[in-house]
């Protein structure tokens, strides 16, 4: 998929270099905004975390030029992501602040908001700081009261299906394995994708591993391996 992106990159580049009215600008600067996360997410799933970094930090001032403040709070959360997935999660708060700021600022009827919640949850889990944790998974919970479903707008997905997953990801990280083992049970009831039921399945051998339970270990780690897409 990078080559069109690259190529629909350099045909937004050229028309912002051509005179244009502010309006035309903003729109133009929006759909680059678009592009670039794309652009990063690409990079990113491809182990490019330095690249996929850089189109985020463009995405970001492209957002920032079109005025679209969940466009630039989504892309600043996109590079904090970076550091989470790293583990580096002191470097990913400041990043995750000032989006959740930002996002006040935003559209109220779409879950910015309760997407930037649930990767401040993991930073939290991985700061070892469980009461902010908490807080921040009930607030990412609070998508599933918004008046209508989110809308799919690409850069934007969030709609809370994943939160089971996320909260035994959490507890498992912060050590409570009692927690963790309710969320990911909970998880394994929604009918996930062999994709993530793997990935569930895999936090719980893990956390029979916290608890020095072999049978639990070997047990899950074996249906983790199973069930995992080829």
């Amino acid at each position: 998929m990078l080559p069109p992106v690259r190529a629909q990159l350099e045909i937004l580049s050229e028309a912002l270099t051509q005179a244009q009215t502010p309006h035309t600008r903003q729109h133009l600067c929006a759909l680059a905004a678009d592009l670039f996360q794309l652009a990063g997410e690409i990079l990113f799933d491809a182990d490019r975390y330095g690249d996929a970094a850089h189109c985020y930090t463009l995405a970001a001032t492209a957002g920032k030029e079109s005025s679209a403040i969940d466009l630039w709070a989504c892309a600043l959360t996109r590079h904090a992501y970076i550091a989470v997935y790293e583990r580096r999660f002191s470097d990913a708060a400041p990043l995750l602040d000032l989006a959740t700021t930002l996002a006040r600022q935003g559209d109220p009827s779409l879950p910015t908001r309760h997407w930037i919640a649930a990767v401040q949850a993991e930073t939290h889990a991985g700061l070892g700081d469980l009461d902010a944790c908490q807080r921040a998974l009930d607030t990412a919970t609070e998508v599933l009261q918004l008046p209508q479903p989110p809308s799919n707008r690409g850069w934007l997905r969030f709609d809370g299906s994943r939160l089971p997953e996320l909260r035994g990801t959490c507890y498992l990280s912060l050590g409570r394995t009692d927690l963790a083992e309710r969320a990911l049970t909970d998880a394994l009831q929604s009918g996930l994708t062999l994709r993530r039921e793997a990935a569930v399945v895999t936090d719980l051998a893990l956390l029979g591993l916290k608890r020095q339970d072999p049978d639990q270990d070997a047990a899950y780690a074996g249906t983790a391996v199973s069930i995992t897409p080829t």
